[in-house]
């Protein structure tokens, strides 16, 4: 009685769970160690450092919130990479697919800022998922007539995409105060804030995103075919999957993923569209991904523990005196340990 398919799935739950968290956290705290060493080398005391991260982050309700408000943006861009890789594609173009949509939703917010929001942010929402969407749609297109690799496409398509962002913003929606962005978005055209933080609701979309995402790649048949094609893409060709439709809506799904984290930045987190409003987002997003190995749990623990990275990082200039590329290397440390941990397990295969 006691022993029910419902209580033995929750138990499986925890167990991955519990599974998950020690496995990135060891990674995490090997990458931390490696960090340290850079830290005493250069005249820092690391305990000291580590300590002024995780106490600004975790040790009040403002620096917590301000590390979930860091873990949206992170949250969709992960999940903007993950879906595409289910299938074998490396999706690296989070960053352009980002601006794409923010420029959309930017375009919504200042042409219908009289609309009420509660129909103005789904249009909002909406624009910047096709946004996102068609840009990688190219890539997408060519690397199903097998023309271009979807990695070398949407890498190269990154730099052009803020390139665009920038001509409308200086050329037609700049404010009249500032070249280098638009007039501040209308109430209606806000994403909602939640328990008076500067958490948006973006949070809730994300979270919402990966749960049905987690869903999908679980119970379906899409799931099923995708998992398929990422083992053989020949093999799922023979059992009469259609390869090239799932390249192209795939890849589309990521990148409108990408585009809604754009409209996340601008309207829950600026309130405006920034020429330059991003500063790596979509490669951290990349990087999530890698390190969570394109689980959906692995996704919010990474993302979230990454939040702390990069928040904690800003008061390391002040207290220690450090340049913020520091973080970049803590977080370089860390994916080279997860890169090199499936060497480590061949090794210890083979011996």
């Amino acid at each position: 009685m006691g022993n029910t398919p419902g209580r033995r799935g929750a138990a499986a739950f925890w167990a991955s769970l519990a599974q998950i968290s020690i496995r990135y956290g060891g990674v995490f705290l090997l990458g931390f160690g490696l960090f340290g060493l850079i830290l005493l080398i250069s005249g820092s005391n690391p305990i000291d450092s580590y300590r002024d991260i995780f106490v600004s982050t975790l040790g009040s309700r403002y620096g917590l919130s301000e590390v979930l408000v860091a873990m949206t943006p992170l949250l969709l861009t992960a999940l903007a990479v993950a879906l595409p890789s289910r299938i074998g594609l490396i999706n690296v173009g989070g960053e352009g697919q980002m601006y794409m949509g923010a420029c959309l939703a930017t375009w919504a917010a200042l042409t219908f800022g009289g609309l009420p929001g509660w129909f103005l942010l789904p249009i909002m929402v909406l624009l910047g998922m096709i946004g996102g969407a068609a840009w990688a749609a190219v890539p997408g297109v060519l690397r199903a007539r097998g023309i271009v690799s979807e990695t070398i496409s949407t890498l190269l398509l990154n730099p052009v995409a803020p390139m665009i962002v920038a001509f409308f913003v200086f050329g037609y929606w700049h404010s009249p105060m500032d070249t280098n962005k638009t007039p501040i978005f209308s109430a209606s055209a806000r994403l909602p804030t939640l328990f008076g933080t500067r958490i948006s609701l973006g949070l809730i979309l994300g979270l919402a995103l990966l749960a049905v995402f987690w869903f999908v790649m679980r119970s379906t048949r899409w799931g099923l075919e995708m998992r398929g094609l990422g083992w053989n893409h020949q093999a799922g060709r023979l059992n009469g999957i259609p390869n090239r439709k799932y390249v192209i809506v795939v890849m589309c799904l990521g990148g409108a993923i990408a585009g809604l984290a754009g409209m996340v930045l601008v309207s829950g987190y600026y309130g405006v569209l920034l020429a330059n409003f991003s500063r790596g987002i979509g490669f951290m997003g990349f990087l999530v991904s890698w390190l969570a190995n394109g689980s959906p749990i692995g996704i919010v623990v990474t993302s979230f523990v990454v939040a702390i990275i990069l928040t904690g990082g800003n008061l390391l200039q002040l207290t220690r005196d450090l340049p913020y590329s520091v973080i970049n290397i803590l977080l370089a440390m860390t994916l080279f340990v997860v890169l090199a941990r499936p060497s480590f397990t061949r090794k210890k295969a083979e011996s």
